[in-house]
């Protein structure tokens, strides 16, 4: 169990039984947002990113000793084991290591050495391999002709091609050339002849080498692509003539002997048509792989902070769809997302009704008293800006503006979902709520739409699918346990990704609350079809009863510690929530016999029961004037709002049409650190405008004062 567990426990610089007790929790049954939450005192406080880290690194730990086993009894049936062999196999930390080593144990398919070693050449390699003086070759090689071996040559032919195959399959010799390759080699792209790449896509890759040690992990994802797209072709760079030199040392016995020559042609056949193309292979994929983990890893770090965006506390939103030829639409909700009402209006070419467009917005806004419109980021959105600021500011209004991604919005439109919701709505109307509601409750809107198409990736196409929705999905998660639920409220959508909930329990809940009106405590889940005791336990902190009989419903302190609560809140007589106690966790703790974990979240729910976990973050940025390209110059410092992190750095919205680009070399002045150690989706950022191009209508940013 300890060779399993040591190396999570150092990777995460915890002890071995924070380990020991996370991966108990988990094969109880426990999902990560209960363990993170409400088991800290068993766990010692580890979050929801290192208890999936324990989890699925245990798991790679056990297929790994699951390989060793397998590969050593594989080798022994052979009676090839050795105790040397087996202590090597057990040292290996990878699973790749563990296959190298087994490369030449293994049965293979039908090689130019198989088929020598099936002719009875193999004596005869051994004998060139263990020559150590002169003797003549040819004599010996007479010794295995046959029917199958017609000549000396065929049969010193067939002795090279196994020792070519000993030195491919030599794993010290792999791991030798694997490690020189990664440390001093390059990746060299050139352009294909007659390749298309019409908006010069790739430009960079035309004719690059790049040391591999140092190279980017976007810069390999775009390689990779513009080789799929056969745009450029990829190879390496490294040093030959040494690694060659290294292969003599171990293969050759004795340079003055007659085989020496022989020997240097079978191991430089053994390198170039075996062993270095299959490294190389196994270097591309690598680094593809650890490329494609970290666009993973942003894409959901994006994700995650994307649907903890502060909601905004408004009464009204109005939802501005934009558009030329078809019409802006219209959507006004309540402060609960609830629609009030649709429409239509055509300020923009062609039809250019603004007039009358101008007076049904204003009637729309006095009508619901409207505080905030959230305009649409796509067509017609630079316009449609204009029309809203102008109207603002004609008619001295004390409202705001903001603008929402689109991203989504038409995959939500369509969907079931939307269909589900508003059934007599056309798409483009349904638009319309979903870009208001995701001003209005982020995670509560977001929650609906397919996470590939909310546009916070990078080269999210490119990646491996299973991967990837796993990813995202546990973002999802733990966002929304995070921030927890409204029982009588909630979507199927969000109930579903609730801790220890599912669909079809997500399902019945809504089933449930629909005969009864409304939950009024959450002891009522228990009447749930399908929700046992076991699933109550994982799911009834994350859900809240805003104005149940019992007021603990509406906090995130778990019914299993009521009892406490309520024992503090009359040792310290407080007579309702929020009511601000100083308490000793030490002295408490001792009294009351409860860990100072669980103590600790209860004392602070008391203080602040209604304490959002999305207040942490940057609320958006609201505006009542538009932005024009031809009023900037450099240096000019602007607020703006991160709407993407990627490997190369972030993308600002600072009020154009076009999101500003933030280079990583912008960011810090220190090396290294990637973009997403600074900035976070969502962040309201003080920058500083560093190239302005009027003709692309693009902008630089600096976060380093200009």
């Amino acid at each position: 169990m300890d060779q399993l567990i040591l190396p999570i426990a150092q990777e995460l610089k915890i002890n071995v039984a924070q380990v020991e007790n996370t991966l108990k929790l988990l094969e109880e049954g426990n999902t990560v947002p209960f363990i993170a939450r409400y088991r800290k005192e068993i766990t010692k406080e580890l979050d929801e990113e290192q208890i999936l880290y324990i989890q699925k690194q245990y798991e790679y730990q056990v297929n790994l000793l699951k390989r060793k086993e397998d590969v050593i009894r594989l080798i022994d049936t052979q009676g090839k084991l050795t105790e040397d062999l087996k202590k090597e196999i057990m040292a290996c930390e990878k699973l790749s290591m563990v296959d190298d080593i087994y490369r030449p144990y293994q049965q293979k398919r039908k090689t130019r050495a198989s088929d020598a070693i099936n002719k009875g050449l193999e004596p005869l390699s051994k004998w060139l391999l263990n020559l150590r003086e002169n003797a003549d070759i040819n004599l010996e090689a007479k010794k295995y002709l046959n029917e199958e071996v017609l000549s000396v040559e065929d049969a010193l032919q067939g002795a090279k091609d196994i020792i070519a195959e000993l030195v491919s399959d030599n794993a010290k010799l792999r791991w030798r050339v694997q490690e020189s390759i990664i440390r001093y080699g390059f990746i060299v792209t050139k352009k294909r002849k007659n390749a298309k790449d019409d908006n010069l896509t790739y430009k960079m890759y035309y004719d690059r080498s790049e040391k591999v040690a140092y190279i980017a992990n976007h810069r390999v994802m775009a390689i990779d692509r513009a080789e799929k797209e056969k745009v450029i072709t990829v190879t390496f760079n490294y040093d030959v003539e040494y690694l060659e030199n290294y292969a003599f040392k171990g293969f050759i016995k004795n340079k003055e002997s007659s085989a020496y020559n022989l020997l240097v042609e079978a191991i430089k056949d053994g390198l170039n048509r075996l062993l270095f193309p299959s490294v190389e292979r196994l270097i591309r994929n690598d680094l593809s792989e650890k490329a494609q983990k970290q666009s993973i890893d942003i894409f959901s770090l994006n994700l995650e902070k994307l649907l903890l965006q502060p909601p905004v506390k408004s009464s009204c939103v109005l939802g501005f769809d934009p558009a030329f030829r078809t019409g802006c639409k219209l959507a006004v909700i309540d402060g609960i997302g609830n629609l009030k009402t649709i429409d239509v209006i055509y300020p923009h070419a062609p039809v250019s009704k603004v007039e009358e467009s101008t007076k049904k917005l204003l009637k729309l806004i006095k009508d619901y008293d409207v505080k905030l419109i959230a305009i649409g980021n796509g067509t017609a959105s630079r316009e449609s800006e204009s029309f809203v600021s102008k109207v603002i500011k004609d008619n001295n209004l004390n409202i705001s503006y903001a603008i929402v991604s689109e991203a989504g919005a038409s995959v939500y439109s369509a969907s079931d979902i939307a269909r589900d919701e508003f059934p007599n709505l056309q798409v483009e109307q349904r638009s319309a709520i979903s870009i208001a509601r995701r001003l209005l409750d982020p995670l509560s809107e977001l929650i609906k739409i397919d996470p590939k198409s909310i546009g916070v990736g990078q080269y999210q196409h490119d990646l491996p699918k299973k991967q990837l929705n796993e990813r995202l999905d546990f973002a999802i998660l733990k966002s929304v346990n995070l921030v927890g639920v409204d029982l009588n409220t909630a979507s199927k959508e969000l109930l579903m990704r609730v801790s220890g909930l599912n669909k079809s329990i997500a399902t019945s809940i809504i089933e449930h609350r629909g005969e009864i009106g409304k939950f009024k405590d959450r002891k009522q889940l228990l009447k749930v079809k399908k929700l046992g005791s076991k699933t109550f336990e994982q799911c009834a902190g994350f859900l809240r009863i805003s104005d149940g009989d019992e007021v603990l419903d509406k906090t995130g302190i778990h019914p299993e510690s009521y009892d406490i609560a309520k024992t503090i809140m009359k040792k310290y007589q407080v007579k309702e929530l929020g009511q601000k106690i100083d308490v000793n966790l030490d002295d408490l703790s001792n009294e009351l016999n409860v860990d100072k974990y669980t103590l600790k979240d209860i004392v602070d729910t008391i203080n602040q029961p209604l304490r959002d976990y999305r207040d942490k973050y940057d609320a958006p940025l609201l505006r009542q004037d538009i932005l024009e390209i031809k009023d900037l110059k450099v240096g000019d410092k602007m607020y703006g709002t991160v709407r993407n992190v990627v490997d190369f750095g972030a993308f600002i919205d600072i009020g154009l049409h076009e999101d500003g680009l933030l280079h990583v070399s912008k960011m810090n002045k220190a090396r290294n650190i990637h973009p997403s150690e600074i900035l976070s989706v969502g962040d309201v950022v003080q920058v500083w405008i560093s190239d302005i191009n009027v003709q692309t209508q693009k902008v630089q940013l600096s976060l380093i004062q200009i």
